[in-house]
């Protein structure tokens, strides 16, 4: 029988068609920064910018060359692009199911990958609706619908991630930190490097709204999340894929790093502003917990930066819940006497750092107070708690929502 390694090869040598081996790239930087040697597998520069492409291309064109079949997905992000560019690839037919609340960039940029091979479906508010109707019309239409984890030839197909990285280094790797969300890529990897690579140490980063791996390490068997944070869409997955599992099980739960998504906001940033590499926030999970290992240094580290399809519309709100993490941002809701002078007096209470981002009366018709919300922006986390000491001092009421879950929702 065929081993892993030597189908992943054979993988490798087809997907060259579509494009040349994702650079492996030592960076200074991250280097400096944890005293080790740390590569980063630049996932973000396939030609769909995500290591998607390398599962669907490699799935499709084990069922008649690609050419002939008809395939269909449930994606409202990478697996979609993936798959559209391989179906224009082998000029096969494929029809995408999104979500109807897929923002129009994804879509337009789908149909692009895909062009006249592609027909994209929207349907359903939310994806376990998008992914019922997708799977009931590929059962109807008798096409081949395509998972995009749980599926040995997608697992196949990602793997050949570990085969490039393998061949572009001089010698194996003492770590490789892959990102997680259903566990095609960490699958895929793993199987390879035991085979290929057996002293070189695992490790996996979820999103901490997203834990699905690390939950199912505990309780011994995959389980559906209640609930799970999507900012991290590309990782944000409710249940680890069976097959994914399977390959997955034998690793301890200490070996997944959760990384708090406030933070994966600022680790996108700093990549930006340093290095000028646009990570989206699944791409930046690998580099993230590089924060919360023990031992790196002297250590060579691979980390598999898995995408780079980010919407800079976002990129307020990442600068926003970077600022949040980084304690440089702050909002309350101020207790204020409604009476001539009391604005001015609280706004002597700022200092020469501090700026105001948000204000907004939040109720007018109170006789003797009124409530106000704020938000504080300084350049040291020091300064918001020497604020906070003066409205106790002056006797101003607040409470601060930054991290209120409910309040920070409806009102931020």
């Amino acid at each position: 029988m065929e081993n892993f390694a030597a189908s992943v090869r054979q993988a490798e040598v087809a997907l060259r068609d579509l494009f040349e081996p994702t650079p492996l790239q030592k960076n200074d930087h991250l280097s400096a920064k944890y005293g080790a040697e740390i590569w980063l597998k630049r996932e973000d520069l396939t030609p769909v910018r995500s290591y998607k492409l390398r599962g669907a291309f490699n799935a499709m064109r084990k069922i008649a060359g690609g050419a002939q079949g008809h395939f269909v997905c449930a994606s409202a992000g990478n697996h979609a692009q993936g798959m559209a560019y391989a179906c224009r690839h082998f000029g096969a037919k494929g029809t995408i199911f999104m979500p109807v609340t897929t923002p129009r960039q994804k879509i337009d940029k789908t149909r692009i990958f895909g062009g006249d091979a592609i027909e994209i479906v929207l349907t359903g508010d939310y994806f376990d609706q998008t992914l019922a109707a997708a799977q009931e019309f590929a059962r109807a239409q008798g096409a081949t619908f395509l998972s995009p984890f749980d599926d040995a030839d997608i697992i196949e197909g990602q793997a050949t991630v570990g085969s490039e990285m393998l061949d572009q280094l001089d010698g194996p790797p003492d770590l490789v930190v892959m990102p997680v969300g259903g566990g095609g890529l960490a699958a895929g990897i793993t199987r390879l490097l035991a085979e290929l690579s057996p002293a070189t140490r695992m490790a996996f980063a979820e999103p901490e709204g997203g834990a699905s791996l690390r939950e199912a390490l505990q309780t011994g068997a995959p389980v559906t999340l209640p609930h799970v944070d999507n900012f991290v869409d590309g990782a944000a997955v409710a249940r680890i894929g069976a097959l994914p599992f399977a390959a997955l099980s034998r690793f301890d739960p200490a070996q997944v790093y959760l990384a708090p998504e406030d933070r994966i906001c600022a680790t996108m940033l700093e990549m930006l502003n340093i290095e000028g590499i646009v990570l989206e926030p699944a791409g930046a999970l690998a580099v993230d917990v590089l924060k919360d290992m023990p031992d790196l240094a002297g250590k060579r580290v691979v980390c598999i930066c898995s995408g780079g399809n980010f919407d800079f519309e976002r990129l307020p709100e990442v600068k926003e819940r970077a600022q949040r993490f980084a304690g440089l941002k702050r909002y309350f809701i101020l207790r204020m006497p409604q009476r001539p002078g009391a604005l001015r007096e609280f706004l002597q209470l700022l200092g020469p750092d501090d700026d105001i981002a948000r204000f907004e009366y939040l109720k007018k018709s109170a006789r003797n107070f009124g409530s106000i919300l704020i938000g504080i922006e300084t350049v040291a986390p020091e300064n918001l708690d020497q604020i906070c000491e003066r409205l106790e001092a002056n006797g101003i009421g607040y409470r601060d929502i930054t991290r209120d879950p409910v309040l920070a929702e409806f009102l931020i």
